[in-house]
């Protein structure tokens, strides 16, 4: 299979995904128990008011000529207005987009950072302590939920010692350094609460990909031919060992997108997740709506990007 078949079929396979999820976020929508009509009208207006209003927002429509009308609207780049705030959709996304980018970029990065190496350093001192010590993180790790970690860090770093700022992303009235400073202080905890949850399947999955490939007959081959144990862990054993690691980063984006979500809700970080929380509570559906379909594109293109890399580095996978 050539190059720009495989990409085509990605993309393809990335838009059939898209189109599905924009579909199932919109039939989900309308089973939230509630009458979203209360978010658009006032309970003092007058019926033909209420009406007036529900026409313009399309809640007197039915179903099947919302979702019509919705997709036609996407395809054109318009997610609607808020029936809260009144605004257009996309002004509400793009001032929080920049949060939630922030806090779940941040925490990937440290989180390959930290466990790849990791997991490198244990397969390499397979058995020993750190080897354990690696293991039993690995399994605490998948094992943690996110907003219990949260409410943890937030109480003993936060409230306790008073380490770091809580609530909100800045503190008003700073500007230059001290604003940078100041989002940065907010941003500790949150961020750390999304690192320890990844980082458990990284750790183990990283330390058997590195056993795996020190087991194979080119490493053997390497050090047979009098290469250094160090060169031979990190410059050949490594590259084959990132393979599923690559993977897994695709995979846990998902969770990364969800744990964000509970994450800005329990730090009231002003984030996407945040935001869906509130439009949870409003039966804001065009918000609610965009901010799935913005997500879950975020994760599609995400996992198409960890494909094309994956079948950089192996050409195998371009004929699967």
């Amino acid at each position: 299979m050539s190059l720009f078949t495989f990409v085509l079929r990605k993309i393809g396979r990335a838009l059939l995904t898209i189109f599905f999820a924009v579909t199932v976020t919109f039939l989900l929508l309308r089973l939230l128990p509630g009458d979203p009509a209360q978010a658009v009208a006032n309970p003092n207006m007058t019926a033909e008011m209420r009406a007036t209003l529900l026409t313009q927002y399309g809640l007197d429509q039915s179903l099947l000529t919302q979702y019509g009308k919705y997709l036609w609207q996407l395809l054109h780049g318009n997610l609607g207005v808020s029936f809260a705030q009144g605004v257009p959709v996309t002004t509400v996304l793009m001032e929080r987009l920049p949060w939630t980018l922030l806090l779940t970029g941040s925490a990937l990065i440290l989180t390959a950072l930290i466990g790849i190496p990791l997991g490198v350093l244990a397969a390499s001192r397979r058995g020993g302590w750190l080897d354990r010590a690696v293991q039993i993180l690995g399994v605490i790790g998948q094992s943690l939920f996110v907003p219990s970690v949260g409410i943890l860090l937030l109480y003993v770093f936060g409230l306790k010692l008073g380490w770091f700022s809580i609530g909100g992303a800045y503190a008003d009235g700073t500007y230059g350094a001290q604003w940078y400073l100041s989002v940065l202080s907010h941003l500790v905890l949150p961020c750390l609460s999304l690192v320890l949850i990844q980082l458990g399947p990284y750790l183990l999955m990283m330390r058997s990909s590195m056993i795996d490939a020190l087991g194979e007959d080119y490493c053997t081959l390497a050090r047979a031919n009098g290469l250094p144990y160090r060169r031979v862990l990190w410059r050949h054993a490594l590259r084959n060992a990132l393979l599923p690691t690559i993977t897994l980063i695709g995979l846990q984006l998902g969770f990364l997108v969800g744990g964000a979500v509970l994450t800005e809700t329990v730090y009231a970080y002003p984030g996407i997740g945040r935001g869906i929380y509130e439009a949870v509570t409003q039966l804001d559906f065009p918000v609610l709506q965009g901010a799935f379909v913005l997500l879950a594109a975020t994760v599609v293109v995400a996992n198409m990007i960890t494909d094309l890399a994956y079948g950089l580095l192996d050409p195998r996978v371009k004929n699967r």
